[in-house]
């Protein structure tokens, strides 16, 4: 399948436009999901929830060793502060 990058829509009189289905699917966006709207250098940028996560996670992972678990930090923490309590 050709990838898609660019495509021309009309906003109707509500304001409304619509994600064309290959766009959608490309991003794995469905209905009823929600997405995030983002004016960044004068574009509108829309990603999903997930896909934001998803970066947020590589951010976060490329600070901390593999074998390091944050959840086992937090708990760890979470129960030094209450033995401390």
């Amino acid at each position: 399948m050709a990838e898609v990058n660019e495509t021309r829509a009309r906003i109707n009189e509500n304001g409304r436009i619509v994600i064309p289905s290959s766009f959608r699917r490309a991003l794995g966006i469905s209905s009823g999901d929600t997405v995030v709207l983002r004016i960044e250098n004068e574009e509108l940028r829309i990603t999903t929830l997930r896909q934001r996560l998803a970066k947020a996670q590589r951010l976060v992972r490329k600070h901390i060793s593999p074998a390091t678990s944050l959840v086992d930090e937090l708990i760890a923490e979470r129960r030094e502060a209450a033995r401390r309590e």
